[in-house]
């Protein structure tokens, strides 16, 4: 099975529970791979693995709201849905708290359950998407010169051309040189995504 294609990860110790929803899904066209513990599943746990990970809410050994955590303190951005019986309301209120994409309650209605299987998977895909595209321009970021990194960490404090070429002691036309500049190397069209670009290496930089 190829780590990189999108799989719904099943954390469940009931065998026929576990079973029972992993051929539902291979008969609605679903990747899936499955673990009896939450504990297996860390072990396993690769960071190229792409999808949505469907765990147990009430599982011996560490739970499913456990597991959410572990994996949220690793940094892992996997979506979470949770299965839940209709006495874990506040277990399942923390679950949505601590980030959970959603939760099903058991026993489980199969459109329901595929509807949900498949807003996650968009929704990692998305982020994933996202992360890449904001990657490529904190590494375009490190290419710039350093006239062109001036020009835009006070474009981005709200700085109008003329307050910039004063700053800089350069002519305003010099300025909009630079800036063009360093937008078409970040591959940003606004000032909102220069925003984000610089907020994200600033982040970086302070962790």
């Amino acid at each position: 099975m190829s780590a990189v294609q999108p799989t719904v990860y099943i954390v469940e110790d009931d065998a026929a529970v576990r079973d029972a929803i992993s051929l539902l899904l291979s008969l609605k066209g679903f990747r899936s791979q499955v673990f009896a513990s939450a504990e297996t599943f860390l072990e396993t746990y690769l960071p190229e693995w792409r999808g949505v990970l469907l765990t147990d809410l009430r599982m011996p050994g560490m739970s499913g709201l456990d597991l959410q955590r572990e994996l949220k303190s690793r940094g892992v951005a996997l979506p979470v849905v949770v299965l839940t019986a209709h006495g874990d309301v506040n277990n399942t209120r923390q679950a949505m708290k601590a980030g959970a994409f959603d939760f099903i309650e058991k026993p489980v209605d199969d459109a329901v359950l595929v509807d949900v299987l498949h807003g996650a998977i968009a929704h990692d895909a998305a982020s994933h998407q996202s992360l890449a595209v904001e990657q490529t321009r904190r590494e375009r970021f490190g290419r710039l010169t350093t006239r062109e990194r001036d020009v835009a960490r006070l474009f981005t404090q709200g700085m109008q051309n003329r307050e910039i070429a004063a700053e800089l002691g350069i002519s305003p036309r010099t300025v909009e040189v630079y800036k063009a500049r360093m937008m078409e190397k970040l591959d940003c069209r606004n000032l909102a995504e220069v925003l984000r670009v610089i907020a994200g290496i600033e982040s970086q930089s302070a962790a």
